[in-house]
């Protein structure tokens, strides 16, 4: 068990990419603390990891709270001495912000996935590591997608928030790596469980295409000629945390299967 006994702390662990880094963190043997905007989806997640002998604790939390957010790491490090792992996977609802041309979008529906994924980021990591440098270790992470790195249409801020995401975790390392705590963000792209991905498909392409088509072209782009799961990428992110992968930091994992050539 790579993480045996590592805190973790999970903002938007409701969701599928949060869920699934839940899961695999706890095989691996870490102590959850599981946060969400709303906490149904999170105490589903948090049961499923007890039934199969896990610890997880869960929180009803928005990670734009800076006082909220505060407020319950202070509660994780008063019942465990520490925070080791935390990871920012929050989502928003694509809704009106995806599928309309940058020249026809209005500027707060622009701004408003820059300002919540950039912000609740900070917000988090700034609060985890905190913590994490009074002992000397630790590791902030988040994910962001493809489109950070290569153009997409109609996305709307989306494109802005990940390469943002991923700038920042190249600040936060080079300021908190030599004070012993990482920073790591995950590039995962297409997972065809995530239902935000098949929301983008419903918002872009269900009048051109059917789903099976939509993700074989999806597909035809990569080098395996196939979609990562959820499960491929949880299990990088359990790695990325735990301390055998101790010399990664201030970097974006590729995880795009190739779709995109670094």
């Amino acid at each position: 068990m790579i993480l045996k006994d590592k805190v973790a702390v999970i903002y938007g662990a409701g969701g599928a990419v949060g869920g699934a880094i839940a899961c695999a963190f706890a095989r691996e043997g870490a102590k959850l603390f599981l946060t969400g905007r709303r906490k149904g989806p999170v105490d589903a997640v948090a049961g499923g990891i007890r039934v199969d002998g896990g610890f997880a604790e869960t929180a009803e939390l928005d990670a734009l709270d800076e006082q909220a957010v505060e407020r319950h790491l202070q509660s994780v490090a008063a019942q465990t001495g520490r925070v080791d792992i935390s990871f920012n996977a929050i989502g928003i609802p694509d809704g009106e912000l995806v599928g309309t041309a940058l020249i026809d979008l209005d500027l707060d529906k622009f701004a408003l996935p820059v300002a919540s994924y950039t912000n609740s980021y900070f917000i988090t990591a700034r609060a985890a590591a905190r913590r994490m440098v009074q002992k000397k270790s630790g590791v902030v992470m988040t994910v962001s997608a493809l489109m950070s790195r290569a153009g997409a249409p109609a996305v709307g801020g989306y494109s802005a928030a990940m390469a943002a995401r991923e700038a920042m975790t190249r600040a936060f390392s080079l300021e908190l790596a030599p004070l012993g705590v990482r920073a790591v963000c995950l590039r995962p792209h297409a997972m065809p469980e995530s239902a935000s991905i098949r929301e983008i498909f419903e918002l872009k392409a269900a009048k051109m295409m059917s789903w099976e088509q939509w993700q074989a072209a999806v597909a035809g782009r990569t080098h395996t000629q196939r979609l990562m799961t959820l499960e491929e990428m949880a299990n990088v992110a359990a790695f990325m945390a735990s301390d055998k992968a101790s010399g990664m930091t201030g970097t974006t994992v590729n995880l795009t299967m190739g779709n995109l050539d670094d």
